[in-house]
């Protein structure tokens, strides 16, 4: 079959959907494990739609079909989707679930995959349809693979063990330690669905992603702490069985769905959030004892222990000299004309790639020059490729996988010389970046209490970021990491010591410039203060690099703020100067002075 243009895929899915006795289709981006990022089998919203962000939703009817994102994607999805095919709307401000109960009307049947939507995405879209008298269909067979033409196929990469010299804790014990959580709470097993959970219990790593080094897989784990684990045998790497031991006992995927029938009067674990709808529907069929609640893995995962703790530290100093060596480059070519956002992001990988550990980028740069930067996850291409040119900010949002940590930062840098409203608003995500770095707080606190600190300069003169604060980050594992965040609203859970979390307050023009700047942080333990009642938490800033200080208007920052951003700078010279020589030393030097009034 030739290659299909969007018209027609849609076309085609419509067709294949009405003869399914259906009358709409959900394609979220999404996969049987509700990974954030997809391997390429699994990019069914981007083949049909055009669309290739990191969340969305389209909704397919036999007259209408609408395509939903977040605030991060708003511009990105008008570029990339044909307006005549696909109503946009906004994720949060515009629900699935409300479109739903305007669009259909009784009778009507509406079919999803129960592989890509977890139980609680289901019950939301259950009572949508119930509220007009339409039937939510689980579909046994997706449709969009029925008219993918030239789908690729699963990924098979081979699945390695994590070294206890990153790792921190040897599996076996961590296994025992979840266990006699169960035993605890009077559960029997768990089914784990998120494979960085499987990945950081079991010590192994993989390669089924792009940029994250995961094994895309399933797993049991038994109140005994042993663990049953569904693995495809091409992914079993020699000696993959000997390093897990005898507590683990990997199976064929095929065998997952007899193991949940096996599981029947047992009480069984599952996180309604997370695992799959198709998995809650087989284990009541089997007439297990289902418990909802959190994945048992998330939170031990969360909480860095010291190894991983000196690792990350270790890896963001590595990460921060490539980083200053691509900054310095661009301080010297950047303002010629000459660099372009491609060109600029493979230079930057060229700097990290030499670096200890190295295993890959954390995700797809973000290289944007001028109005690009205002896309907020903005990915560019052969056809969006821009020059970096004077009087513009070049956004650029990297990271790295290192065996021992991984990486995310943002920089925002002037090429030439920037407007005062870039300075103005810069000074404000600084000022923004800066109250979280340096906020204390009780135990207890969750990064939603937080968020208002980023807003605070913005929110002064009517602005704003329509994205969150902060996400949390794993050990050579996902770069977004739940389950703390810092973001307005859905974010309850406290932030405890040891976790990691990104600090990245924005400001987007449209049409003109973006600016973000983020460091990661790590979660102090609790602290006494001075003439204080109360041990305090905080942050650890553990990313190291340049801020642009030609984008700093001094005045606008308070005595403290300026004795931060001198401090950071001053750690940055210590620490990273001794990686850096010649004229990158030199240039260093000069871009971490003090602050000056301008």
């Amino acid at each position: 079959m030739n290659k299909l243009s969007p018209s027609q895929r849609l076309s085609a899915l419509r067709e294949e959907i009405s003869g399914r006795g259906l009358d709409g289709f959900v394609v979220p981006h999404s996969d049987a494990h509700q990974n954030e990022f997809l391997p390429p089998n699994a990019e069914r919203l981007a083949w049909l739609t055009g669309f290739k962000g990191s969340a969305g939703t389209a909704v397919v009817l036999a007259d209408r079909a609408a395509i939903f994102v977040d605030g991060r994607y708003t511009l990105q999805v008008r570029d990339q989707v044909d307006g005549d095919l696909y109503e946009f709307h906004h994720l949060v401000e515009a629900p699935v679930t409300d479109w739903l109960g305007d669009a259909l009307s009784s009778g009507q049947r509406l079919g999803i995959d129960p592989w890509l939507h977890t139980e609680v995405g289901v019950q939301r879209l259950r009572r949508s349809l119930d509220a007009v008298g339409a039937e939510l269909v689980f579909v046994e067979a997706n449709p969009v693979d029925a008219v993918w033409d030239d789908q690729p196929p699963p990924p098979s990469a081979p699945a390695i063990p994590h070294d206890e010299r990153f790792a921190g804790r040897g599996s076996a014990d961590k296994r025992t330690s979840l266990g006699a959580a169960l035993t605890q709470e009077g559960l029997d097993a768990a089914v784990l669905t998120q494979p960085d959970s499987i990945a950081w219990l079991l010590n192994v790593r993989g390669g089924d992603v792009d940029h994250t080094p995961l094994v895309l897989s399933f797993a049991i784990l038994d109140a005994d702490g042993s663990v049953d684990w569904f693995v495809a045998p091409e992914k079993r790497s020699d000696g993959l069985a000997a390093y897990l031991g005898d507590g683990v006992e990997m199976h064929d995927p095929e065998a997952f769905a007899g193991a949940l029938d096996k599981l029947k009067d047992r009480r069984v674990l599952a996180a309604p959030d997370s695992a799959a709808a198709w998995i809650f529907e087989r284990l009541e069929r089997a007439g297990a004892v289902v418990l909802r609640g959190s994945d048992p893995v998330t939170l031990s995962k969360a909480i860095k222990n010291e190894t991983e703790l000196a690792g990350t530290r270790a890896a963001h100093l590595r990460d921060g000299a490539a980083l200053s060596r691509f900054l310095h480059w661009l301080s010297e070519t950047g303002p010629s004309g000459d660099v372009d956002e491609l060109s600029a992001a493979a230079k930057l990988a060229a700097f990290r790639e030499p670096v200890e550990y190295f295993r890959d980028l954390s995700f797809d740069t973000i290289s944007g020059a001028g109005p690009n930067g205002a896309i907020v996850h903005y990915r560019v291409t052969a056809e969006t490729n821009r020059a970096l040119a004077p009087g513009e900010l070049y956004l650029v949002d990297s990271g790295a996988q290192y065996l021992d940590g991984t990486t995310d930062v943002t920089r925002t840098v002037a090429v030439g010389t920037p407007s005062d409203e870039m300075r103005d608003r810069f000074t404000r995500v600084l000022k923004g970046h800066i109250a979280i770095a340096t906020a204390r707080f009780p135990a207890g606190t969750s990064g939603a209490q937080l968020d208002s600190l980023a807003r605070q300069a913005l929110w002064q003169v009517g602005l704003d970021f329509d994205h969150g604060t902060g996400h949390g980050v794993g050990s050579y594992l996902g770069v977004h990491e739940g389950p703390q965040r810092i973001t307005k609203t859905g974010s309850s859970i406290p932030l405890q010591p040891g976790m990691i979390v990104s600090n990245e307050p924005g400001y987007y023009k449209e049409g003109a410039f973006g600016i973000r700047i983020e460091n990661l942080l790590a979660v102090t333990p609790p602290d006494e203060i001075s003439g204080g009642e109360r041990a305090m938490l905080g942050f650890e800033t553990l990313t190291l690099a340049p801020i642009d200080r030609r984008l700093i208007v001094t005045e606008l920052l308070t005595a403290d703020e300026r004795a931060w951003m001198d401090a950071y700078h001053a750690r940055v010279a210590t620490e990273i100067g001794p990686l850096l020589d010649g004229d990158a030393l030199a240039w260093l030097a000069g871009v971490t002075a003090p602050l000056e009034s301008n």
